[in-house]
């Protein structure tokens, strides 16, 4: 895969979720949202997810092993939401804005829902080497 320095949608199609932002998409839509959070008291949620290595960096992504990742993160997000390449074909990443403050509870929250929705399909091997992270970016964080 080559890198496309120019927002827009990836190379990487699948019929059933249609097409995804590349990574340079996704980083502009982040950054205008991340620029929305200084003039208001939201904030983001920035889920990243990735497939590891045996030593714990995150693995190249097939085709086969990206479709049901943006499938079940689509699927668990809200229309509101954003989802594309946070890193191309590395790590698929999820932009959740939020209303106010982001909680821990509510960002393992949303981690574990992303989670479940993901792992159910994956292939086992791959989805025991799943990482999900939730971020969250801006606003007051609530404990």
């Amino acid at each position: 895969m080559t890198l496309e320095t120019v927002p827009d949608y990836s190379a990487f199609r699948d019929s059933s979720i249609g097409q995804v932002y590349n990574e340079a998409a996704f980083s502009y839509f982040l950054d205008v949202d991340r620029r929305r959070l200084q003039r208001s008291q939201r904030s983001i949620i920035l889920v990243l997810v990735s497939v590891r290595h045996h030593a714990g960096r995150s693995a190249p992504l097939t085709d086969a092993e990206a479709a049901p990742l943006f499938a079940g993160l689509t699927h668990s997000v809200r229309e509101v939401d954003f989802v594309g390449w946070y890193r191309d074909g590395r790590v698929v990443g999820a932009v959740l804005p939020q209303a106010g403050g982001a909680s821990d509870e509510g960002r393992r929250l949303i981690a574990s829902r992303i989670v479940k929705s993901v792992t159910k399909v994956l292939p086992r091997d791959v989805a025991r080497r799943l990482h999900v992270r939730a971020v969250a970016l801006g606003g007051k964080v609530q404990r």
